[in-house]
C-alpha cells in the first residue's frame, strides 16, 4: 500500500505486476479508484459552466453519452483531464483526479458561484460513490451475469444507472484507463464491497493494482497528469488536439484558446511521442537525445512493457523529431538507450 492524494493505496495484491498486467490483458481485472473525484453539475445553465472551463463541446453530448476533455487555463496549459458525461437524468456527471481534487472542486465551485450572481440555474454536489473499474476483454461478459440490461447496448464513452449484481443505483460507463475493453461503475459505499465481491466470484477476474494500472496505461499511451502533461503543456503539445470540439475551435470560447487554436494551424516547439527501446528500461525524467548526442527532450513516464517484451515510454520532443520511426536517444544511468 502506498500514499496517495490522502488516500492509501494498493500496488499490487497477490499476483506479481506482470501476472496481474498480462492477466488484465488476456481476462479482466478489478481496479478499486474510489480515491478519483465524482461530481454531479446540476441545472439548465450546467452545460455552460462545464464550457466555460474544458475544451471538449459537451452541449453535442447525447444523452448518457460521454467525453474526455481538459480543463485548461488562460495560457493554455491543463489543469486536469476529465471525463464528463451528459446524462439523461439531467445532470452532468464528471469524474476527474484525485491528485487534482481541491484544484479541481475550487475551480468549479468559484464557477458556480459565478455563474449564480449572474443568475444562472447551475449547482454543484460531490458524489459520495465508491468506483469500481473492471478492464479486459472478458469484462462484459463478467458483468452481463450481473446486469439485466444487454452491454452489447451500451457502447464505448456511454452509460447507463442499473442494478448491478443486487446493488441499485449503479452508474455503469463503458470507459477505461487500460487500453481494454471495460467499464467504470460507480456504485453506493454501502454496496461497493457486495458488488467488488460478487465479481470476485468469478475466476475470471482478479484483483489489480497500481503498479499494473500505471503499464496498462502507458502500453495504450494515455497520459498521466502531473507526469506526461500538467499546467506548463497545451492540449495540442500534448498530442491531444482531438478533445478540441470544432464548434469551440471555432468559437475560441474556452481557457486558453488565444494560444490553442493557433497552435492547430501553426508549429508547436515540442510534441509528446511514444518511444520503444530494447535493454534497460527507459524511466521519468531520463534525456532525451538526437543520435548527434545532443539533448532534446525528457521522458515524463517509462516502464517495461509486460505485453510487448520491449521497454515503452513517452516524452516530449521538437516538432522536426516527432515523427514516427525517427531514432533517437535515451540517457540512462547504464548508458544510452537506442
Amino acid at each position: 500500500m502506498v500514499a496517495f492524494a490522502g488516500w492509501s493505496l494498493p500496488v499490487q495484491y497477490r499476483d506479481s505486476h506482470t501476472d496481474s498486467h498480462l492477466h488484465t490483458r488476456q481476462h479482466c481485472s478489478l481496479f478499486d479508484v474510489s480515491h478519483m473525484l465524482q461530481t454531479k453539475i446540476l441545472g439548465s445553465d450546467r452545460v455552460k459552466l462545464m464550457e466555460s472551463l474544458v475544451v471538449g463541446d459537451i452541449a453535442e453530448l447525447r444523452p448518457n453519452q460521454g467525453t474526455l476533455s481538459l480543463f485548461t487555463n488562460e495560457a493554455g496549459g491543463i489543469l486536469d483531464d476529465l471525463i464528463v458525461t451528459s446524462t439523461s437524468e439531467g445532470h452532468l456527471y464528471v469524474v476527474s483526479n484525485a491528485g487534482c481534487w481541491e484544484k479541481d472542486l475550487a475551480l468549479m465551485q468559484d464557477k458556480v458561484r459565478e455563474l449564480q450572481n449572474q443568475g444562472r440555474d447551475v449547482g454543484l454536489e460531490v458524489l459520495d460513490n465508491a468506483l469500481l473499474a473492471l478492464q479486459g476483454p472478458t469484462a462484459a461478459q463478467v458483468l452481463q451475469a450481473g446486469v439485466a440490461d444487454d452491454l452489447r447496448k451500451l457502447p464505448f464513452m456511454t452509460s447507463a444507472v442499473m442494478e448491478v449484481f443486487g446493488v441499485s443505483g449503479c452508474r455503469v460507463t463503458r470507459c477505461g484507463y487500460t487500453g481494454e475493453d471495460g467499464v467504470e461503475i460507480s456504485v453506493p459505499v454501502a454496496g461497493a464491497v457486495h458488488l467488488a465481491t460478487a465479481l470476485l466470484k468469478n475466476p475470471e477476474v482478479k484483483l489489480a493494482g497500481l503498479a499494473a494500472r500505471d503499464s496498462l496505461r502507458l502500453e495504450a499511451g494515455l497520459c498521466l497528469y502531473g507526469n506526461d502533461i500538467d499546467e506548463h503543456t497545451t492540449p495540442v503539445e500534448g498530442s491531444l488536439s482531438w478533445t478540441l470540439g470544432k464548434r469551440r475551435r471555432a468559437a475560441m470560447d474556452f481557457p486558453g484558446a488565444k494560444v490553442i487554436v493557433p497552435q492547430l494551424k501553426g508549429k508547436v516547439q515540442r510534441r509528446r511521442v511514444g518511444l520503444m527501446c530494447e535493454g534497460a528500461p527507459m524511466r521519468a525524467h531520463s534525456p532525451i537525445l538526437n543520435m548527434e548526442g545532443t539533448k532534446i527532450g525528457t521522458v515524463t513516464s517509462g516502464c517495461p512493457s509486460p505485453s510487448l517484451k520491449k521497454n515503452v515510454a513517452m516524452g516530449y520532443v521538437p516538432c522536426e523529431y516527432s515523427r514516427p520511426g525517427t531514432m533517437l536517444l535515451v540517457e540512462l544511468p547504464s548508458g544510452p538507450c537506442f
